[in-house]
């Protein structure tokens, strides 16, 4: 635009003036000047309020999070002029931390547990419209005469998760998916008379014991197992101890063939469902489960601890109910892998499920069934029962509805998501599955909700979910996650999840090693919840307190001594997933973040307080877990409740304020190391000749990449510190313009980090804010050309060199989000190609458990073939090459 142009452009923005009113005219374009000088000064003086909000963190997260402390309002917070926040990082930590209480936990995890509320019943729904409510009123959220529930794939729906970038304000919604779920009819297990006839017949209900109220709902919800396969058969019944593949395996070298038979095997070690496949594949017929006393530590009636609900031990007629879905395959809804559930899917034949009926039993019924088999001691030989045994379970299939209830918090990065979930969904009342960490999710909003009426905003959106049908197999996450694949690929920079925020006395933290520094100094920065010389870090080393006469035993055995004998899924569990050098254990499946992570790449994490050897025994997916277990033994005070909602929100504070976002690549680069390791030894094992060698640079260049990255990131902080300090110094002459304008919405630093802005035009003043668009792109901006819709006015040079440090430092954290986001190849694991990722995925044989590498991995340790491990060498060498290309600075 030249001059005639731009001389043209104010007379069009005039008023018409008579010939006579030329002084008048020269007065208003000169006001016009100051007015664009004042907008470029309110983008860089709102720049500067909240780089004073949270320029320490910036500086923190460059150094290791041990060490990382925020220094309060930072450097432009302390005149108070020119602060547009309300409340520095220091301070929206501190009121945060004093809002949730054992209190309100307490009334929360009542109000929760009353009812049974499985997954797609009428019960959920009015547990969705309840996290609904408590979204909208602590929030701040406007409440229609309207119920926002929309079905997924619809208008609303799509406009709701999709209109998160555009967000002005909180809102909350709940989205509707429509997957294949059962429920159960007539379940019959039986010994048959050699005569034929019945000789015992089961009660395969729990016996409720009213001296714990919950006992009143024991056959509310059948013991029965989720998305377990009808049928009714008869055979000899073979105990086959976890129905792992290595126990199948030895069962196959004693030339055991299970064809035909009943498989008996006990929970622990390995997801319930990969028990069934393991016995479908092996030739049974029919597969029960049962909850074996052995696995439950020093916490026995043998040791002298009376039954729940008289004592902390099993209550022998406990069952465990859950989903027998084959985890590792895929999750989700069985009949849409890949895609949505919209009411008018297309459905498939679902692969992920059971050909075989079975039924989870209780340690009782157990007992009764093993007696049949001739000299039982549990040792594994095969040997079959002398009589049959018939197994009937009869389930209703059908289309159900689920809800999600969803809440957005927007930032002024609304490019950049931070999403912290839990499920809702129980077998029974579920008071620490899932209430407990849907009760610290509660405080978590609630404490967000304060921080809101002080007129806190966060620098980054943040998403909180209340997912449906986690039990059946992790279907309201899922879903969501393919039919958002897209949105959460461009903008979720983490995801934290919670599920059982407590069942017992020690604490564990799961992630993404990107995660690991931010979740370690969190656990350090809070007190334990009943030690006030400890901290929530040191809780990781906690154990119960009922020892028992044989619990000396116990101590300082190793897990090949030990065995089978005492509470082996815990320890099966830990040797799945060995913690690295930060005592944070990779991420398999089990819960919600798995489509996040295994598929997307997104970083996740997962915590709560846990069961050790001495800990009262948790009743896993029975109608005793309930409120009084919690309350009398879980967690005395709701104290542990409380720990797990301050920290989990203090994490999503720190992922959700400083501008450079808080993920250290360098640290996971580092573990790849350690995984690279781990299978090459795995290789000398199983006798695989392969040539590790292009994988090992590629490993060493990602981490070269991601330390050069680390100090490309202290020197883009330093190049903006200087650069607004310099525009502070030089631009006080001008602040008189700004002050009037600073406290309106930040659009100059959410255009700096990619977000979008509407420009207001009116009638005789311009108060359009001039184009600085930083977000990173191949193309740019043209404010850092000079230029703007004022045609040849340039920014002044000093905001320009703070636009373009600013768009440095959005450039990095692209390149942070997007770090794990490398692992994901198209094309999958191995016959289960929904998991994408091939640096951390489920095992194919545990499906709780993580398995690094797991495409080269089971290549190695499963197929044991050398052509597919150069194959998975080449796919991972690729991947890893090309995630170091990008992570260049």
């Amino acid at each position: 635009m030249d001059g005639k142009d731009s001389e043209k452009w104010n007379r069009q923005d005039l008023p018409l003036y008579d010939d006579v009113e030329h002084r008048k005219e020269a007065a208003f374009r000169a006001r016009v000047k100051r007015v664009r000088q004042a907008v470029i000064l309110t983008g860089a003086f709102t720049f500067l309020s909240i780089w004073g909000s949270f320029g320490g963190d910036i500086l923190a997260a460059f150094s290791d999070a041990s060490s990382a402390k925020s220094d309060g309002p930072g450097l432009w917070a302390s005149g108070g002029e020119f602060r547009t926040a309300r409340l520095s990082v220091a301070e929206a930590e501190k009121l945060f931390l004093s809002v949730p209480s054992p209190e309100s936990a307490l009334k929360t995890s009542r109000d929760l547990s009353n009812v049974p509320h499985l997954g797609g019943s009428p019960a959920d729904f009015e547990q969705a419209k309840s996290i609904l409510k408590i979204f909208q009123d602590e929030l701040g959220i406007h409440q229609g005469s309207k119920l926002p529930l929309f079905d997924a794939g619809s208008v609303e729906s799509q406009t709701s998760t999709l209109g998160i970038v555009n967000a002005t304000a909180p809102r909350a919604w709940i989205d509707t998916y429509y997957p294949i779920l059962n429920t159960p009819l007539e379940r019959e297990l039986q010994i048959i008379g050699e005569d034929g006839n019945v000789a015992w017949n089961a009660d395969v209900e729990e016996v409720g014991d009213i001296a714990d109220p919950a006992g009143r709902f024991a056959k509310t919800i059948g013991a029965w197992h989720g998305l377990s396969k009808a049928g009714d058969v008869t055979g000899k019944l073979v105990y086959v101890n976890y129905g792992r593949k290595e126990d199948f395996d030895a069962l196959a070298l004693r030339g055991v063939n299970l064809t035909g038979t009943i498989a008996i095997a006990r929970y622990g070690g390995l997801f319930r469902g990969l028990k069934v496949k393991g016995a479908q594949e092996a030739g049974a017929i029919g597969c029960v489960i049962y909850s074996d006393p052995r696995d439950d530590g020093s916490v026995t009636v043998a040791n002298g601890y009376a039954p729940y609900p008289a004592g902390p031990a099993r209550n022998p007629s406990s069952v465990q109910r859950g989903s027998v879905q084959f985890l590792s395959k895929y999750p989700g809804d069985p009949s849409t892998p890949g895609y949505p559930s919209y009411p008018n899917a297309t459905r498939e034949d679902s692969l992920n499920i059971p050909s075989i009926p079975s039924l989870p039993i209780s340690w009782n019924n157990a007992q009764k069934l093993l007696a049949e088999i001739p000299n039982f001691d549990f040792t594994l030989d095969g040997t079959p029962s002398t009589r049959t045994i018939r197994l009937k379970n009869d389930v209703d299939v059908k289309v159900t509805p689920i809800w999600n209830t969803m809440a957005v918090v927007p930032g002024h990065v609304k490019e950049e998501v931070v999403v912290i979930g839990c499920h809702r969904d129980a077998w029974v009342l579920g008071a620490a599955d899932p209430v407990s960490g849907t009760t610290a999710i509660v405080e978590i909003v609630k404490g967000l909700g304060t921080l809101l009426k002080k007129g806190w905003k966060p620098l980054r959106t943040l998403v909180i979910a209340s997912w449906d049908a986690e039990e059946p197999g992790l279907i309201g996450s899922t879903e969501f996650g393919e039919d958002f694949h897209d949105f959460i690929r461009d903008h979720v920079v983490a995801y934290l999840n919670v599920d059982v925020a407590t069942k017992g006395s020690r604490f564990s933290l799961g992630g993404s090693p990107s995660l690991g520094h931010l979740l370690r100094q969190a656990a350090i920065d809070l007190p334990h919840p009943t030690d006030a010389n400890r901290t929530l870090w040191d809780a990781r080393q906690d154990s119960g307190t009922y020892t028992g006469p044989k619990a000396p035993h116990l101590s300082g055995r190793s897990l090949e001594e030990i065995g089978a004998d005492h509470y082996a899924e815990q320890l099966l569990m830990e040797e799945f997933a060995k913690p690295d050098n930060l005592n944070i254990r990779p991420l398999g499946s089990g819960s919600d973040y798995t489509v996040f992570l295994q598929r997307i790449g997104i970083a996740s994490s997962d915590e709560g307080f846990g069961g050790t050897f001495t800990d009262p025994v948790y009743h896993y997916h029975s109608v005793y877990d309930s409120q009084r277990f919690q309350e009398l033994y879980s967690d005395p005070g709701f104290v542990k409740h409380v720990a797990v909602a301050k920290h989990l929100g203090l994490v999503a504070l720190r992922l959700l304020q400083p501008p450079l976002l808080p993920l250290n690549t360098t640290q996971y680069a580092l573990e790849l190391g350690n995984y690279l390791e781990t299978v090459k030894l795995s290789a000398t094992k199983f006798s695989i000749d392969a040539n590790f060698s292009s994988l090992e640079k590629a490993v060493y260049s990602v981490q070269d990449a991601s330390q050069e990255l680390d100090h490309f990131k202290v020197k883009a902080v330093e190049r903006l510190e200087k650069a607004i300090k310099d525009l502070e110094k030089h631009g006080k002459k001008e602040r008189h313009c700004a002050h009037s304008r600073w406290t309106k919405p930040a659009r100059w630093i959410r255009k700096i980090f990619g977000a979008h802005t509407h420009h207001e035009h009116r009638h005789h003043e311009v108060v359009s804010a001039p184009r600085f668009g930083l977000a990173a792109s191949d193309s740019t901006p043209s404010s850092l050309t000079g230029e703007d819709e004022f045609g040849k006015h340039k920014l002044p040079k000093r905001v320009r060199r703070v636009m373009k440090a600013a768009q440095a430092v959005v450039a990095i954290n692209k390149k942070l989000s997007s770090f794990e986001r490398g692992f994901i190849d198209p094309e999958g694991i191995k016959d289960r190609e929904w998991y994408r990722n091939l640096v951390v995925a489920p095992g194919k044989w545990t499906g709780y458990g993580a398995t690094t590498f797991p495409a080269l991995s089971e290549a190695i340790e499963i197929e044991k073939n050398a052509t597919l491990v150069e194959y998975e060498i080449k796919r991972l060498n690729t991947l890893l090459v090309k995630l170091a290309d990008n992570l260049q600075p």
